[in-house]
């Protein structure tokens, strides 16, 4: 019995992220929703994603993914960046029972230190991304 408890508590407090279903897939292609030139990102890779055999790593809003710029200036085009999902297509369902639906995948790219590499964010924002990325929420013009 003490060692279940022991177990609990070795644990600590964990960040409570609400059940998103994951709607965008490694290799998709998203928007880059920021003004730093950069116009479609392609997803590379899904930080912290744990999975099963076989099943392809996705991300949803919120989740930090690593990307690379496929349309933009030549400076930043081939380049790999962390980015951060701000809306999905696919709909959230949050705790109240209301579900939100954005028009496209969009994602904003940040620094390996963890800043903003644009000043400006186009579209709304889902408040899920604002609760994990204060940066973000700061930036942002509209948080639906």
């Amino acid at each position: 019995m003490s060692a279940k408890s022991r177990a609990v508590s070795a644990k600590g407090v964990t960040e409570y992220k609400p059940y998103i279903t994951r709607s965008i897939p490694v290799y998709a292609v998203i928007t880059c929703a920021d003004n730093t030139g950069a116009k479609t990102l392609r997803v590379v890779q899904v930080q912290k994603f744990k999975g099963r055999l076989k099943r392809m790593p996705s991300a949803c809003v919120g989740d930090l993914i690593t990307v690379v710029v496929k349309k933009g200036p030549p400076e930043l085009s081939k380049q790999t960046f962390g980015a951060v999902v701000i809306r999905q297509k696919y709909p959230v369902r949050r705790l109240s029972g209301m579900r939100v639906v954005f028009e496209d995948n969009a994602a904003v790219l940040m620094t390996p230190e963890g800043e903003l590499k644009g000043t400006d964010i186009k579209g709304p924002v889902a408040s899920e991304a604002a609760e994990r990325w204060p940066r973000i929420a700061n930036v942002a013009t509209i948080i639906v």
